[in-house]
């Protein structure tokens, strides 16, 4: 049978021989399915479950494995020991702490933070009630001149501090450690603090460092974590002569240096593979950003209605970057990544070994930013977030960084806790706790995807049994098919398609069958 076919274009509508098909034949209703999966753990390449199971099939389902768990053993006495001694971060968080909390600020000058010293202070408290059996017993905000002072504080505040900390402590309060809300102390600074106090002294790097050591699961986490703690190490050794390292342990340091960074060089290696795996496929990514707490993985958890997310409460709950899949109102297959959240002053070292999960975000076709509108310092962060974004594209090797950044999508997510949502501007509004605005935001990341990816969604009348409508499957989101009401010889199939693969069908089909 000649093959005689039928192409419309929804938006807007088009034709190719034969006759023009009506408007608005095509009604299809938001329908989501979803998957988790692991770059370092094979367990998790599980595809689609339920209804949808079979659109999943070859979705990043190798036989994967879970990369650097034989090769590399983390459990070293010797470093523990180490790493405690100069960041007081213990393996197993067992026993309580009550934690004096002080923020330093600088009152005035180029050097003076955007967020004020109240909001500082609130996230200097949340990173401490992060960590289990950790509980603020008093919290202070210190004015300075800078930060950059060879001993922090001066003689005269350093008194104050120790009155406080002496009245406290006369009252009944017991506090067992200090947290200086600074992204690092030099060792000299921690030295002259803990002898003044005497008390164990920590900055922001050591308190993010335990919570990361406690949130990492996956083997991939735990071994970023793993080669954060060791710059700060080093740079403690090389602030001060008086830690006293014997020679084996520094061969034992530049060992396991080596060997981390050999061993986060092959998962890397691991992932380009499955990203490839991805690009075969045409799986359009949408990277899902934030501040840390915004609810980057409650959002997620609403779009593709994945039962087995466990949203946590919880700052840097999501260390590794996973992949969920669901569907678009349009049935179009996308992928929406999950990400580790951002926070402002996090030390550059620690910054630098969680880059390489990002890389998927710098790919990804669009990126939604996810921002916790009820948060008071909201505008801070969403800008904090913005300017590292921005850094990591530039640093990241991304040909298409000016194309990215144009495909942002700004969501305020927890508007459920707002008293009045009007003067958010271009901010999409959405609760992923009542899934308000969730219809709209999937059809704004449709358009975007739509837009960015060259898709189209069409109708094509084709032969009814013909080979055209399994390759239509195999190359093309089919979202819906239907009888021709015009000819019973013929069907009519609803499909989301890529210019090139229009092409090949075009080539196919119709001009090969032409002549």
């Amino acid at each position: 049978m000649a093959t005689n076919l039928v192409v419309r274009r929804c938006f807007p509508a088009a034709m190719i021989g034969g006759t023009f098909l009506r408007r608005g034949i095509i009604r299809t209703e938001c329908i989501s399915a979803s998957f988790r999966c692991k770059y370092t753990d094979a367990n998790k390449y599980k595809g689609f479950r339920g209804k949808y199971k079979t659109m999943a099939s070859g979705a990043d389902t190798d036989d994967s494995r879970d990369i650097g768990s034989d090769q590399f053993d983390l459990d070293d006495a010797e470093y523990d020991a180490v790493a405690n001694s100069a960041m007081h971060v213990q393996k197993r968080l067992q026993n309580e702490q009550n934690v004096l909390v002080i923020q330093p600020y600088v009152k005035w000058g180029p050097r003076k933070s955007d967020s004020k010293p109240e909001h500082q202070l609130l996230e200097a408290e949340a990173l401490v009630r992060s960590l289990p059996k950790w509980k603020v017993e008093h919290s202070i905000k210190v004015p300075l001149d800078s930060l950059e002072k060879k001993h922090l504080f001066g003689a005269g505040k350093l008194e104050e501090l120790k009155t406080i900390l002496s009245d406290l402590q006369t009252s009944g309060k017991l506090i067992t450690c200090i947290f200086i809300s600074k992204g690092t102390l030099t060792f000299g600074q921690k030295k002259l603090l803990e002898q003044h106090f005497k008390l164990p002294v920590m900055d922001r790097y050591t308190i993010v460092i335990q919570i990361l050591r406690l949130h990492a699961i996956s083997t991939e986490a735990k071994l970023q974590v793993a080669m954060a703690e060791i710059p700060y190490i080093w740079s403690q050794m090389k602030d001060h002569d008086k830690i006293h390292l014997t020679e084996s342990q520094k061969q034992m340091l530049r060992l396991r240096e080596r060997k981390l960074k050999d061993e986060l060089v092959t998962i890397r290696s691991h992932r380009e593979l499955l990203r490839n795996k991805r690009k075969q496929k045409a799986f359009p990514i949408v990277a899902v950003v934030g501040y840390t707490n915004a609810g980057k993985t409650s959002l997620i958890k609403a779009l593709t209605e994945e039962k087995s997310l466990e949203p946590k409460d919880q700052l840097f709950a999501t260390l590794d970057v996973t992949a969920h899949a669901g569907l678009l109102p349009c049935k179009l297959e996308v992928l929406f990544m999950d990400t580790v959240g951002f926070m402002a002053d996090i030390p550059t070292g620690l910054i630098e070994c969680f880059v390489a999960t990002l890389e998927d975000a710098m790919l990804a076709d669009v990126i939604v930013h996810v921002q916790d509108v009820s948060h008071e310092n909201f505008p801070e962060q969403k800008r904090h977030v913005e300017t590292t974004l921005k850094s990591l594209l530039r640093t990241s090797g991304v040909t298409h960084q000016p194309k990215l950044l144009d495909n942002v999508i700004n969501v305020g997510n927890k508007a459920d806790l707002l008293p009045d949502t009007d003067g958010h501007g271009d901010i999409q509004l959405v609760s992923s706790k009542t899934l308000h605005g969730m219809n709209d935001l999937l059809k704004e990341i449709e358009r975007k995807i739509l837009q960015v990816t060259g898709r189209q969604k069409m109708i094509i009348r084709v032969p009814m049994g013909g080979s055209e409508v399994a390759w239509l499957y195999k190359n093309a989101a089919v979202t819906e098919t239907a009888a021709d009401p015009v000819d019973s010889q013929r069907m009519l199939v609803s499909v989301v398609i890529t210019e090139a693969k229009l092409q090949q069908f075009r080539h196919q089909f119709v001009i090969k069958k032409q002549g």
